[in-house]
């Protein structure tokens, strides 16, 4: 019998983490900045988090926006928060780091899968393998390092777009590794997509956009630049990853 296809959310709050929950997704990628293609969450969201969740719980290491390619002070920082991850009981990290060339950083990524791996922490290679100069050298090296999975849109913007690349790495992986789509994923295209790359996870953010509680507002001040308005912002729906969940696995 084919398993079930699982899901992970992309979390931007411990408030979309406990959706995805609720939802009935596998596990959790806690990180902020989702519009910055994410970043490394606060130790209180981490902590918090840890003590709320019974699904699995990665967090994302990664430092800024930007680029992947990380001087030896951002390297020290992401360090510092995969050695706070272990600490606080998460399930594993998602990392990703590249070389000015595009290449994969083997070297630094490797001291970071090291320092999860001798605490059973797992791995997961994010989607800075989306902009390695070749993706069939990228794979083996991720495979080497250790890795339990590479998030992937296959290169492009989005993995409906990316899908026949991602059948292929799915193909060159053969089980060595998973290969786990993400960008854009939703429940219109959730079944198309796993019908088209075999893909037994996906990864979603899931989220809507609420507005604010507010009473008052003044409408003569932002506080940066908000895709938006300071009165509203994004959070995963637990009916999303429901509907989600039940589309890729129809």
């Amino acid at each position: 019998m084919k398993p079930p296809v699982i899901l992970e959310v992309c979390a931007n709050s411990i408030t979309s983490a406990l959706a995805a929950q609720e939802g009935g997704a596998f596990r959790v990628e806690l990180c902020e900045n989702l519009y910055e293609g994410g970043t490394t969450p606060s130790h209180g969201e981490i902590v918090v988090a840890r003590k709320h969740l019974q699904i699995k719980l990665y967090v994302l290491i990664r430092p800024r926006g930007g680029d992947f390619l990380y001087t030896d002070l951002e390297f020290d920082i992401m360090a510092a928060d995969v050695q706070f991850c272990i600490e606080a009981g998460c399930d594993g990290i998602v990392i990703g780091m590249l070389n000015a060339d595009g290449s994969i950083d083997k070297e630094r990524c490797v001291k970071l899968v090291q320092m999860a791996k001798q605490a059973g922490v797992g791995v997961t290679f994010h989607r800075a393998f989306d902009m390695c100069s070749d993706m069939h050298q990228g794979l083996e090296d991720i495979i080497a390092m250790g890795c339990e999975r590479v998030l992937t849109s296959g290169g492009k913007s989005t993995a409906m777009e990316g899908s026949g690349i991602i059948a292929g790495l799915i193909s060159k992986a053969a089980g060595r590794i998973t290969i786990m789509p993400g960008s854009g994923i939703n429940e219109n295209n959730a079944a198309g997509l796993v019908h088209l790359t075999g893909a037994v996870e996906i990864h979603s953010s899931a989220r809507i956009r609420v507005q604010s509680k507010m009473v008052y507002k003044n409408d003569h001040a932002a506080m940066g630049n908000n895709y938006g308005d300071e009165y509203s912002y994004d959070v995963t729906d637990t009916e999303r990853v429901k509907n989600i969940i039940k589309q890729a696995n129809g």
